[in-house]
């Protein structure tokens, strides 16, 4: 092995620091150090003799070395093979370490260089993408593609720390033996025949099996399923490094139809699988060898199904470039990728919003009408998210349903107004449903207090400006939730909810932004009476119809005295009512405690594991009357949807809702008594207004000069309305 430095000279704590990135890096790309390791690692960085820790981390992570890199004091590299077994896996990728002596402490960029790779690698369809025209020699030399993982928790520059270890990433085309000559330079100059700054290895690839995957739904019909395959050492398959879409590099899980195939070699694997949250979640386990198996069977368990009763989910903030996802050269994903998340998930609706990123590719996919790629129960929708506009400093914005997707008067995005009431005003007299987005960025407080009189910074990307566009007739439709901590979204909602407005929440994932994981984290779920189809499932958000949810908790056919969910109910005089909810939750019988521990602010923010009643299987189903919980009934989550009746004193006109904090909430019924409007708080009032002046102390500066005029009038409104609202609430 290549040497030159002591281990002494390397200091403990920042080399511990990139062992635990590298150990991140791994357990996103699939295949996490041994537990044993682990272990090591810890033990390790607990040891008070640094130098020794060093010497102990160095060993836990050579075994992993494929190759080491040495840097003398003059830039020159030179490479030898580690002791890390060459071992490959046919059209699959296997991750090794780096190990690089950094005596000159460079901090230029590592780049690794091979004859033997090249865009070679084939998509799940078992088509080949090759980068170039080659011939078949130059195409049977170009077996591999191999490169370093320099993204986020790593970095593409050294640190210019004496020890280091970076990732290396090779997939392989072929099967069996095939050598690869690699080279490592830190720049032009760095290269020096005198120090072999490459190395021939030898690897051998097992040969990967196809596997049919035989997939049913609860009704034994074919169906797509989330699978997430591990072998015995806790690799993911296919590994994420190298993934083409239709599988995503930043999800564990892949998704299979009935009849379609994953590849893999030898060995003991466990398969976790679902479809969606409406699904239990179900394991097996099958070995892979020589002789078989051709097709491996799965049967989707379903413990709900609220579309039997006519509540259809959607996720109406879903992205197909940007974030998370491919950005070149294809600048994001097609249609063909996204239908099979939201069939992977049994999301009924998707809305795939085009934004900024890649706005100019992604806008030819919008028709105005569900994309043909749609089912009958499955509905996939183009529309329009208003985010890296001008606009975008005051409030991220969603437009559903639209017939027009260009603002008159543009050609590109600079063009766009640089604040949102006017985009509003515009989506909706073209009948579209309008909402803020991830609201509550830019609403922070401290308290966890709901509703807290704290003043936000309004100085983010949320629902910001919605505090003036709720007082301007038919302006905003809903704010989103379930995407940002849930009191800073609800917050300002059940304030303005106190004074009378009615505007509605909708739940929402942002993907692949704020949750990669999966689509439909945060949903919404409708009440349609006929048909699915989008427009009749916007209309039913539009007009409150509806509750948010995790999609593990449910609160359906909300109703007070026989009045829907949405609606509003008039009482002649104060009195008790009967409020009535079918509610279901699915929780497993073990806490979870990395989630229940997590603040509030950590994600996943909505979550019915957060809502669990100490080490019991039951959750509170609270009744909020003007923002404040007023009854509460456990809820055992085995799934079994119940009946839970409650009754309430309404002693003013108010709004009433059900939720179960933070996994699901419903929106409200107004209760107007003796046919009054809905003044429940002054308090609410007042801070509305000092809101609307807190807003304007971040949003002006960046309102062009020439809307500028436009938007103090509008703010001046919302002040005028406050005021008034204030007058009219009594004193509390």
């Amino acid at each position: 092995m290549l040497c030159g430095f002591a281990s002494g000279q390397v200091p403990l704590q920042p080399f511990a620091q990139q062992v635990r990135q590298l150990e991140e890096a791994l357990n996103y790309l699939g295949q996490p150090l041994s537990p044993a390791g682990h272990q090591k690692i810890n033990s390790a960085i607990g040891n008070p003799d640094q130098a020794q820790a060093v010497v102990q981390l160095e060993s836990v992570l050579d075994r992993y070395t494929l190759a080491t890199v040495d840097i003398n004091p003059e830039s020159r590299v030179r490479v030898e093979q580690g002791p890390a077994t060459a071992a490959l896996v046919e059209a699959g990728t296997r991750l090794f370490l780096v190990k690089v002596v950094n005596n000159g402490h460079v901090t230029a960029a590592l780049n690794v260089e091979s004859p033997n790779s090249g865009k070679v690698y084939v998509q799940s369809t078992g088509n080949p993408a090759p980068a170039i025209k080659l011939t078949s020699a130059q195409a049977a030399e170009r077996w591999a593609d191999i490169s370093l993982y320099q993204k986020a928790p790593m970095r593409k520059r050294l640190s210019g720390l004496a020890l280091e270890y970076v990732i290396l990433e090779v997939y392989s085309r072929d099967a069996g033996q095939r050598s690869a000559k690699i080279s490592f330079n830190v720049g032009q100059g760095s290269q020096d025949i005198g120090f072999r700054n490459d190395v021939l290895i030898l690897f051998t690839a097992l040969p990967a099996r196809s596997i049919t995957l035989r997939v049913k739904d609860e009704n034994g019909k074919p169906a797509m399923a989330s699978f997430i395959i591990r072998d015995r050492l806790n690799r993911l398959y296919p590994n994420p490094a190298k993934r083409l879409a239709p599988d995503f590099f930043f999800q564990p899980q892949i998704y299979r139809a009935d009849g379609e195939s994953v590849q893999l070699p030898a060995g003991y694997y466990t398969v976790e699988y679902n479809g969606g949250p409406e699904y239990r979640t179900h394991s097996r386990e099958f070995a892979v060898d020589a002789s078989g198996p051709d097709e491996v069977s799965f049967q989707l368990d379903r413990w709900i199904e609220p579309s039997k009763y006519g509540w259809y989910s959607g996720d109406h903030h879903v992205h197909a470039a940007g974030c998370s996802h491919y950005m070149n050269p294809a600048e994001g994903v097609e249609p063909k990728d996204m239908i099979r998340q939201l069939l992977g998930e049994r999301l009924n609706i998707g809305s795939v919003l085009t934004w900024g990123p890649d706005y100019y590719y992604q806008k030819q996919f919008f028709s105005g009408k569900d994309d043909p790629l749609s089912q009958t129960d499955r509905l996939m929708h183009y529309d329009l998210e208003v985010s890296g506009f001008p606009s975008s400093h005051a409030g991220h914005i969603v437009l559903l349903n639209l017939k027009d997707q260009d603002y008159p008067g543009t050609k590109r995005i600079e063009d766009w107004p640089t604040w949102d009431l006017p985009i509003f005003q515009w989506a909706k007299s073209q009948g579209a449903i309008v909402g803020f987005a991830h609201s509550g960025w830019g609403l922070q407080v401290a308290s966890r207090d709901l509703p807290s009189y704290e003043m936000p910074g309004f100085d983010g990307i949320g629902a910001n400006e919605y505090i003036v566009d709720v007082t301007h007739p038919n302006a905003v439709d809903f704010i989103s939730s379930v995407d940002t901590p849930y009191v800073w979204e609800l917050n300002i909602w059940y304030h303005t909810l106190n004074i009378g407005f009615r505007t509605r929440i909708a739940g929402e994932t942002d993907f692949p932004c704020i949750y990669d994981g999966r689509v439909g984290i945060g949903r919404t779920y409708a009440k349609i009476d006929g048909p699915l189809s989008y427009a009749s499932w916007v209309q039913a958000l539009k007009a409150g119809q509806s509750y948010v949810s995790d999609g593990k908790t449910h609160l359906m056919d909300f109703r007070i005295e026989g009045t829907a969910v949405g609606s509003e109910l008039r009482l002649a005089a104060p009195g008790k009512v009967t409020v009535t909810v079918k509610a279901a939750a699915y929780l497993p019988e073990m806490p979870n405690e990395a989630i229940r521990s997590l603040p509030y602010d950590e994600k996943p923010y909505w979550d019915v594991e957060r809502a669990r009643i100490g080490v019991t299987r039951e959750v509170p189903v609270e009744i909020v009357v003007n923002g404040k919980a007023v009854a509460s009934q456990r809820l055992t989550a085995d799934g079994v949807i119940r009946e839970l009746k409650f009754e309430v004193a309404v002693q003013e006109s108010s709004w009433i809702a059900a939720r179960v904090l933070p996994a699901a909430h419903t929106n409200p019924i107004f209760a107007l008594v003796g046919g009054k409007p809905v003044r429940a708080s002054r308090m609410s009032a007042e801070w509305c207004l000092n809101a609307v002046d807190q807003c304007w102390t971040q949003k002006a500066p960046r309102i062009s000069a020439t809307e500028l005029g436009a938007a103090k009038i509008a703010y001046d409104h919302a002040r005028s309305v406050y005021r008034q609202l204030i007058a009219e609430c009594p004193r509390e």
